[in-house]
């Protein structure tokens, strides 16, 4: 079963259960991925969010009990896992900028309603994306990291605003020269890691080291890259290219690959020699893959 199926068998999970208090990790289940990787997939095909997608089809629901039942505002608004009419009243003018009881008693209004989407439609239109070159695929060996740990959030692709940041407060402060024994001072790694069902992961920028150290300064972590195989995706361009990138990965390449994502952290490797930000990126994207 492909990726647009196995997601289609979560969007169906969604729909029998707008009613209810659903969970990431149950949505995700039912595609078999893990929340967090189910979330990246979704939002990187259908360009929103699994929150935003529930939030507005429950809204769209409601609306049309609005219309066609006699329903309260208050019922509906519990119906839909909304604590108080209030609260319902922000989401759903937050939504359709109108608020329930003007949308019930007007006759002109129309609101843009957002009806069940169909993953099989993304792959009709993605299967003319492919057109970026192959990766190539290899088998790793262990490698040990030490870098500096921040915070970011899949949601919203919250994290592509904010890891150049990253890149710059470790080099502002020299994170890097508080690593000792490096074995490639000229390459910076950033890597995505403890991964969180609600879309938190961490983003650490390092450098690779010949093993993990003791006492390390500055709060700066020890982090291993498992052995294994990688798809390694080269880039040549400015950081925007370099986002694109990781969007077509996602959206594009493993949903029509013949390889799954593994477990393990994804990473970029940045020839800091040859590279001038924003403009002039070389780079590598490695994904783990089975």
């Amino acid at each position: 079963m492909n990726y647009y199926h196995r997601i289609q068998n979560s969007i169906e999970f969604i729909e029998t259960n707008l009613e209810q208090n659903i969970d990431i990790v149950d949505i995700a289940s039912k595609a078999y991925f893990s929340a967090f990787h189910f979330q990246r997939i979704f939002q990187a095909i259908s360009g929103f969010s699994v929150q935003s997608y529930i939030r507005k089809r429950r809204m769209t629901e409601a609306a049309i009990l609005l219309k066609r039942t006699d329903k309260n505002i208050l019922e509906i608004a519990i119906a839909f896992q909304y604590g108080s009419q209030e609260a319902f009243t922000r989401a759903f003018e937050g939504c359709f900028n109108i608020t329930p009881y003007k949308y019930r008693k007007s006759q002109e209004s129309r609101i843009n309603l957002i009806h069940k989407i169909n993953f099989m439609d993304y792959e009709k239109k993605i299967q003319g994306e492919l057109d970026m070159d192959k990766p190539e695929i290899i088998d790793l060996s262990r490698t040990y990291i030490v870098g500096y740990e921040y915070k970011t959030n899949l949601i919203d692709e919250q994290y592509f605003s904010e890891i150049p940041g990253f890149y710059h407060d470790f080099g502002r402060n020299e994170y890097y020269m508080r690593i000792s024994e490096r074995i490639a001072p000229a390459f910076s790694y950033g890597i995505s890691c403890n991964y969180q069902d609600d879309g938190q992961f961490s983003f650490l920028v390092g450098e690779a080291v010949k093993c993990p150290s003791d006492g390390l300064e500055c709060n700066l972590v020890n982090l291993e890259i498992p052995e294994g195989k990688y798809a390694i995706f080269n880039i040549s361009g400015s950081v925007e290219i370099a986002q694109n990138t990781w969007r077509y990965i996602y959206k594009t390449w493993l949903p029509n690959s013949n390889y799954e994502r593994r477990e393990g952290p994804d990473f970029e490797v940045t020839d800091v020699c040859n590279s001038m930000y924003p403009d002039r990126m070389k780079m590598k994207i490695y994904i783990p893959v089975k």
